[in-house]
């Protein structure tokens, strides 16, 4: 399925430019989103989804965050590729650099109304931290993020939901059992499915999940102004 939005240049906080990708609303405008990608880069698969809240009415950023090491990095689920985007995220990428940038995107946008955020997999732990950190959130939404349990400590400023899979072998539901106790005012969903279930490229894709995941993100988002 061909994406409509386009890859823009953006300038970030450390005066670096990077891709982001942009797709305007479809009708009335609801609010501004801001898409966080995988580890895998802004691939066709993140295009599409920022496509598809598009036309749920929210203008989409979604910054292509490995710009600055590896231009236009876009991977495959083949485990060359999955070993590639780790290296990328864990090695040679800063998280912290992420959460400026999701900034930069949502300053981009919280001016023309409400601002929400989403992301899958690396970007559901933005989402997570970005949820805690950020002043200008209506709410958000993350999905299977790995270093959410370990930043359970921290506590969202805004309305926020996760979801994880309960077949996901690198998130141990321990660690989302304690995110889910500590925080009683975030709705923890569990999904009878693996890790990257949104995902239809990926084996772990389960349709029932991803569909419910979507419906309870866009409830979230319209409770909350959009």
């Amino acid at each position: 399925m061909p994406t409509r939005g386009q890859m823009i240049r953006m300038q970030m906080s450390d005066g670096a430019e990077i891709g982001v990708y942009h797709v305007a609303p479809t009708g009335e405008r609801r609010g501004g989103l801001v898409l966080i990608q995988e580890i895998f880069g802004v691939t066709e698969h993140i295009r599409e989804q920022c496509d598809l809240f598009a036309d749920e009415g929210y203008e989409v950023l979604a910054p292509a965050l490995y710009d600055r090491e590896v231009p236009g990095f876009e991977a495959s689920y083949s485990e060359t590729d999955v070993q590639r985007a780790i290296q990328v995220a864990r090695q040679l990428h800063d998280f912290e650099v992420s959460l400026r940038d999701a900034q930069t995107c949502i300053d981009a946008l919280k001016d023309k109304g409400p601002v929400f955020m989403t992301g899958y997999c690396y970007g559901g732990s933005v989402t997570w931290a970005m949820a805690c950190r950020s002043k200008d959130l209506a709410a958000a939404s993350g999905y299977y993020g790995g270093m959410i349990p370990a930043m359970a400590d921290r506590t969202p400023t805004c309305a926020t939901i996760l979801h994880f899979g309960e077949q996901d072998h690198g998130i141990p539901m321990e660690g989302v059992r304690k995110v889910a106790e500590l925080h009683p005012e975030v709705a923890v969903h569990v999904y009878d499915a693996g890790h990257g279930f949104q995902s239809d490229r990926r084996t772990d894709y389960h349709e029932p999940s991803a569909k419910l995941a979507r419906e309870r993100t866009l409830a979230l988002f319209r409770a909350n102004g959009g």
